[in-house]
């Protein structure tokens, strides 16, 4: 990541590397796949960062890595890469084990200039990503059915960005979208397989978990 960056250039760069997105790709026979997490301090300029890899065969975590760093850019929606990719890829550089694909705690196309947090890690490293958020960020959508793998279109304008997926019944979806070298269909079924009994896949769960548990630590 380039240290020092301005908004005005950090914008500049999303547009530029948004063209090498690839929306296509069906990963079969994944086995390794990672997920990611930010935890900050209140009031304070420390950041966590964890990359957790499950074995999607057994949902075994079978490799961990957790990071300490400062924030380097300040919170600008739609910039939210710049702020957490410096933290992440100290963490993703340490892993042993290379996944098949990462699971991203963020947006992928579903982003104002299609690049978001999944999309940014996913060019950067040549890897498959997926964009896997709790919150819209752009978009609109019909009314998600309430049952488990029930999905809706996520649009923006007559543009496909995304899907908004209920992982389990009656529990508030996900917004899904590509990072990477996969399609939306392969995105929703792997997010889908890894959400064994929560609202979020558990790449992302134990991520979480990590990165608090260093945080209070």
């Amino acid at each position: 990541m380039t240290p020092n960056i301005t908004e005005q250039e950090a914008i500049e760069l999303q547009q530029k590397l948004a063209k090498k997105v690839v929306k296509k790709g069906k990963l079969t026979n994944i086995r390794y796949v990672a997920g990611t997490d930010v935890a900050y301090a209140k009031n304070k300029k420390r950041l966590i960062a964890a990359v957790v890899v499950i074995d999607i065969r057994t949902m075994e975590v079978v490799e961990q890595v957790v990071v300490e760093d400062e924030e380097r850019f300040p919170y600008i929606p739609g910039l939210f890469s710049f702020r957490e990719m410096p933290p992440l890829m100290k963490a993703f550089e340490q892993l042993k084990i290379r996944p098949d694909v990462v699971i991203i705690d963020g947006q992928g196309l579903a982003h104002p200039r299609r690049f978001g947090l999944a999309c940014h890690f996913g060019v950067h490293y040549n890897i498959p990503s997926i964009g896997c958020g709790k919150t819209r960020l752009i978009g609109t959508f019909a009314p998600v059915g309430e049952k488990r793998g029930d999905f809706s279109p996520l649009v923006d304008g007559e543009e496909l960005i995304g899907s908004v997926l209920r992982t389990q019944d009656g529990i508030n979806p996900l917004f899904i979208s590509i990072g990477h070298k996969v399609d939306l269909k392969t995105a929703r079924q792997i997010v889908l397989k890894l959400c064994t009994q929560y609202r979020q896949p558990e790449t992302t769960r134990k991520a979480d978990e990590l990165a608090n548990r260093m945080l209070k630590g």
